[in-house]
C-alpha cells in the first residue's frame, strides 16, 4: 500500500490549536494524517523512534528566546531523523474565559518559552503568578476546564477559537516579528527531492583551536552554516556536542567530500537529517534581523 492511500500517523506537540499543530497542518497540507498529541518532549520523540507514528512535529528554536536543548538531545540520543522543518509567526494573546477582567486575574499558564516571550508584558502585571505549563494550547485548555476568572493562558488565537476563549489583551509577546522553528523526524533517514538543508552533531578533540579547524571546512568550501548550538557531554565537563545546520545536499558530490573530511577531523560526527528548507519562513526570518 503506497502512502498516499492510507492517513500517515503523525505526532504532534501539544494539543490542538498549539503553534506545533499550526506547523503539522501546513507542513503536510494536502496530505491525509491521522495526528496523535503527546504533552512531552520525551514521549513524542520516543513514539516516532519505536514506529507508533510515522513522523513527529515539534518545536526545537524560538527566534527571541534561542533553542530548546531537551529536543536536541533527545532526537540525537533516540537516533530519529530530522525530514522537515517550518517556520511559524507567533503572535501570543492573553485568553481568559467570557467576562474576565484583567483585575480578575492572578495566575497565567503558558509553555515557559510562551512566558519568556511575553516579559515585558509581564512586567506591567507584577502581582501575577506566572505558572509554567506543557504546552500554550494545553493552557487554553486548561482554562476553558476550569471555567475560573482568576486564571489565563498565553496562547494564539486559533486556541482561543477552539476552546471558546476570549482574547483580553492582544499580541502581548515582546518580539512581533517572532517566529518558531519546527522539525518534523522520523525514525529513518529519508531521501527527500529538494533537500538543500543539511543537520548534523559533533564533538571536537579538547585542543586549541579544534572548533575553529571544524568550522573552517564550511567556509573554504563555500557551505553557508546557519545555526550553531552546543550542549554539555554528560559526564565530561567542558565538552561539549555541537549541532550545526548548514545549507546543501547530500546528492551534491561536493557536500559529501566535505562532510567526509569534516567527519576526519572530528571525535564524534553524525547527520541527523538532509531536508527541503524552509524557504519563505527562513525569509521571514531575515525580514526580522534586518530590521
Amino acid at each position: 500500500m503506497s502512502v498516499d492511500e492510507y492517513s500517515m500517523p503523525v505526532g504532534c506537540f501539544g494539543t490542538p490549536g498549539s503553534y506545533s499543530y499550526r506547523a503539522m497542518k501546513e507542513h503536510f497540507a494536502g496530505k491525509s494524517i491521522q495526528p496523535s498529541y503527546y504533552g512531552q518532549f520525551a514521549d513524542l520523540v520516543q513514539a516516532v523512534a519505536d514506529g507508533t507514528v510515522r513522523y513527529g512535529v515539534l518545536p526545537i528554536e524560538n527566534s527571541t528566546t534561542g533553542g530548546i536543548t531537551e529536543v536536541y538531545d533527545l532526537i540525537h540520543r533516540l537516533n530519529c531523523h530530522i525530514v522537515g522543518e517550518k517556520y511559524v509567526k507567533v503572535e501570543h494573546h492573553l485568553l481568559t474565559i467570557p467576562g474576565t477582567r484583567l483585575e480578575d486575574i492572578h495566575t497565567v499558564y503558558s509553555h515557559p518559552q510562551g512566558l519568556a516571550q511575553c516579559r515585558n508584558y509581564f512586567n506591567t502585571h507584577p502581582d501575577w503568578k506566572l505558572q509554567p505549563y506543557f504546552s500554550t494550547s494545553q493552557s487554553a485548555q486548561l482554562v476553558q476546564k476550569e471555567q475560573c476568572h482568576a486564571i489565563a493562558a498565553v496562547a494564539n488565537s486559533t486556541a482561543a477559537e477552539m476552546y471558546g476563549l476570549t482574547m483580553l489583551e492582544r499580541n502581548i509577546n515582546d518580539n512581533h516579528t517572532n517566529f518558531t522553528r519546527f522539525f518534523v523526524i522520523a525514525p529513518q533517514a529519508e531521501d527527500i527531492e529538494g533537500a538543500d538543508k543539511i543537520t548534523l552533531v559533533l564533538t571536537v578533540h579538547h585542543a586549541p583551536g579544534a572548533l575553529y579547524h571544524v568550522l573552517g571546512h564550511f567556509f573554504y568550501n563555500d557551505m553557508n552554516m546557519t545555526h550553531l548550538e552546543s550542549r554539555p557531554i554528560e559526564g565530561h565537563p567542558f565538552e561539549y556536542f555541537f549541532h550545526i545546520d548548514v545549507m546543501g545536499s547530500l546528492q551534491d558530490p561536493g557536500v559529501v567530500r566535505t562532510l567526509r573530511a569534516l567527519e576526519r577531523t572530528c571525535k564524534y560526527f553524525k547527520i541527523l537529517g538532509n531536508y527541503p528548507a524552509d524557504t519563505e519562513g527562513m525569509m521571514q526570518n531575515e525580514i526580522r534581523i534586518n530590521r
